[in-house]
């Protein structure tokens, strides 16, 4: 008999729930916008939506129907509150981990999304050599974020992409790019395929966190490896695919800039053979040899290789093309020159495997009707002193126009002007085909460490830049610290 009553009181308890829940929406909109202003919920719909998500995972069938209904009606609500508020996309970077597979636990940063008012998501897929797939599926050297536990089947990123669409969102697939991964670099047969400099060294001794291990783009392999990841990614069906970490590591101190060629990454065995082969001539081919190997060239190399090729007129390559009037210089003239032109070459080689690894890549997922974005810090592309640059050589402005521009606005002031600049300067160098979604860091109602709160952000950028229509939001786990330490500690 006791068993009998607290059945029925359960779903008493739940019938009321969902009927108060309904009886509220109506008043959603009002409610909302003028809490915030940014179609965030408000505390008592996030409760009962909460209340009635658990009733539904303890098995209560009338719950779970009522659950997926109300999801429904504040997806459509949701999407009506984007359409007349700016931006009309606001996003948000997600990482999952292993105890999502826990009944539930989707659903619950799912609805916690939805609730302050995001429509795109953006899970990470792929980062520290870590892949978002099923064990049994998984065609990558990438370890998967799942293991064991009786999950080989889980495939957290499918179901993922299928409860955010559940609840009226866009869900993107976020990938690490030139960055394997620390476990990659140890594979013994994946040496080769590291991106090294001229010291010997490759990214897990330049960059001593144990999580960046960054790939010659030149390489074959790393192509043929990133393949298959984005095969079994586009095969998952997202409504999106950006590319992230589309450069080189960067150093601290000096190292955080290039100044000389054996600082560049382009002394793996691809892109050094890449480079050689830029000259168009032999004297230029002998030249560019020289340089890479002993780290400059002096004139008696110049000497020696104008000697040894007397037919050709001057050393030359991509970009380069010989003059009647360099005739006229003198020896000395022509190799200042040439000293300049090699060393202009060799760091545009460098920046051009990184464009040609993101073209390649983002053609292969707009192939298939995909669109794709690329990721980028607005000033790692700086130039340093008189002939250095920024050892990350991420020319993002030569990064396809028909992609998705990311940038991380991540400058820190007090106001958001210098986060305005920064958006500034890569609206002024995108073509007008280009959606340039800018991505924030910070909190919504705090500022901390000097940063701005998100509100005070976005109000900086909607007043600079009204036209943008997706504003980007840095992570997650920042908006919600405690729950993403319990999903990422949990034990299965």
């Amino acid at each position: 008999m006791i068993a009998v009553f607290n059945h029925r009181f359960q779903s008493l308890a739940v019938a009321l729930l969902v009927s108060s829940s309904l009886l509220v929406q109506n008043a959603w909109h009002a409610s909302v916008e003028a809490a915030t202003g940014y179609c965030q919920f408000s505390a008592d719909l996030i409760a009962r939506k909460d209340q009635l998500r658990q009733a539904a995972i303890q098995g209560n069938p009338n719950a779970q129907q009522n659950y997926r209904a109300l999801l429904k009606t504040h997806a459509e609500q949701l999407r009506r509150c984007r359409a007349q508020s700016w931006p009309k996309q606001q996003a948000i970077w997600l990482r999952l981990y292993p105890c999502d597979v826990r009944p539930g636990s989707l659903d619950a940063v799912m609805d916690r999304i939805v609730n302050r008012g995001y429509n795109v998501v953006y899970v990470e897929a792929f980062a520290d050599s870590q892949v978002l797939l099923p064990p049994n599926d998984n065609p990558t050297p990438w370890d998967t974020v799942v293991r064991g536990s009786g999950n080989d089947n889980r495939d957290l990123l499918a179901e993922a992409i299928a409860k955010g669409r559940e609840r009226g969102l866009k869900v993107y697939a976020w990938l690490f790019t030139m960055n394997f991964g620390y476990a990659y670099s140890r594979r013994p047969d994946r040496q080769a395929v590291l991106a090294r400099n001229g010291k010997g060294q490759d990214s897990t001794s330049f960059v001593h966190d144990q999580s960046q291990a960054f790939i010659d783009p030149y390489h074959p392999q790393a192509m043929a490896d990133y393949t298959q990841l984005l095969k079994a990614i586009v095969k998952r069906r997202p409504d999106g695919v950006l590319f992230d970490y589309i450069r080189y590591p960067r150093g601290t101190g000096q190292e955080s800039a290039v100044g000389e060629v054996k600082d560049l990454w382009i002394y793996g065995e691809a892109s050094k053979n890449q480079l050689i082969k830029r000259g168009t001539n032999n004297q230029g081919r002998a030249l560019i040899e020289t340089y890479i190997n002993q780290g400059y060239i002096t004139r008696n190399d110049l000497a020696a290789v104008e000697k040894r090729y007397p037919s050709e007129p001057a050393p030359l390559w991509d970009g380069r093309i010989d003059s009647a009037n360099e005739a006229k210089l003198s020896f000395n003239q022509r190799y200042q020159r040439l000293k300049s032109g090699i060393w202009q070459l060799s760091v545009a080689h460098a920046a051009q495997g990184v464009v040609d690894f993101l073209s390649y890549s983002a053609s292969f997922v707009m192939n298939q009707g995909i669109p794709a974005g690329a990721v980028f810090f607005p000033d790692g592309n700086q130039t340093v002193g008189e002939k250095g640059f920024d050892s990350r050589l991420q020319a993002w402005d030569k990064f396809p126009p028909s992609l998705e521009w990311h940038p991380m606005a991540y400058a820190i002031c007090r106001d958001g002007n210098c986060i305005v600049e920064q958006v500034n300067q890569v609206l002024a160098a995108a073509s007008p085909q280009t959606a340039v979604n800018p991505a924030l860091a910070g909190f919504w109602g705090q500022t901390k460490d000097n940063r701005p709160s998100l509100e005070d952000q976005m109000i900086a950028l909607r007043s600079a830049f009204p036209q943008l229509q997706t504003v980007t939001h840095f992570a997650f786990s920042w908006q919600e610290p405690q729950f993403d330490k319990q999903r990422r500690f949990c034990k299965l």
